[in-house]
């Protein structure tokens, strides 16, 4: 569940805020809410909750469970989300090199964007092996506990970082990074490397290089390669950072070409 739902912004339309607002919490949410939950979440009046549900219902983009009383994201907000991908230009240029950069090392590899304090992932290509990471897109994540996140804030200054993220810091795993300090300084050594790295700090089992795009300023994209921590050895290690990085500079040169 998320946490109560932010104040309508200045002159905005009251009933497209409620809209935006209602399917940005059922997205959010990893399972159906019920209209009482919903309610209790929004603190919209019920009864106009109720006939926001039913238009949203009847036109696709929430499907109801009447067995349970449930409502869910439906399939329209899908279809708008694939229209996202297939007319955003940095993601028609990057899934040409990431795949490339997958067949080299044959480890999946992500494309994700600064949303906030979160990375959303855009485009994966799924390694070969049968113990791989499967596809993340569409998936929200804190961008202080994953590769992605660390690299797009390697790219800024301290205050600027600080400024991005929350007050508090959340792990996802035992090993998440929570302390600013100690946040602080891997960022820093980070920027002296050019790439970021993580081990379990967002997925048991797994670790994670990425590398920004900085093909504008701010940088807001980002490129990485998930690998199980059992094929990770330092050879495989520097196999996947001078791909990524080489692949990086591909795309970031081909976006700068087409004035992107």
């Amino acid at each position: 569940m998320t946490g109560p739902a932010s104040p309508a912004r200045p002159n905005a339309v009251k009933s497209a805020d409620r809209t935006v607002e209602l399917l940005e919490v059922l997205s959010s949410s990893d399972r159906p809410l019920t209209l009482t939950e919903l309610h209790r979440e929004l603190s919209y009046p019920k009864s106009s909750l109720y006939m926001l549900l039913q238009t949203l219902v009847a036109r696709g983009w929430v499907e109801l469970d009447p067995t349970r009383g449930t409502y869910g994201i439906g399939v329209r907000a899908l279809l708008v989300g694939t229209s996202y991908l297939d007319h955003d230009p940095v993601v028609q240029v990057a899934i040409r090199v990431m795949e490339q950069v997958r067949r080299e090392i044959n480890e999946t590899v992500h494309l994700a964007r600064l949303d906030g304090a979160d990375v959303v992932y855009l485009a994966s290509r799924e390694s070969e092996h049968h113990l791989r990471v499967v596809s993340r897109v569409g998936r929200r994540l804190p961008a202080h506990s994953t590769s992605l996140g660390k690299a797009l804030l390697a790219a800024r200054t301290p205050a600027e970082v600080d400024a991005i993220l929350p007050a508090r810091l959340d792990p996802l795993t035992p090993n998440t990074i929570i302390e600013r300090p100690a946040l602080h300084a891997q960022l820093a050594g980070f920027r002296a490397v050019g790439y970021a790295h993580e081990r379990e700090e967002n997925t048991p089992g797994l670790g994670c290089f990425a590398v920004a795009l900085p093909y504008r300023n701010p940088v807001l994209d980002a490129m990485s390669c998930s690998v199980p921590l059992g094929r990770l050895d330092p050879d495989h290690e520097r196999q996947v950072v001078e791909a990524l990085l080489h692949g990086a500079r591909t795309i970031t040169e081909l976006l700068r070409q087409f004035g992107r």
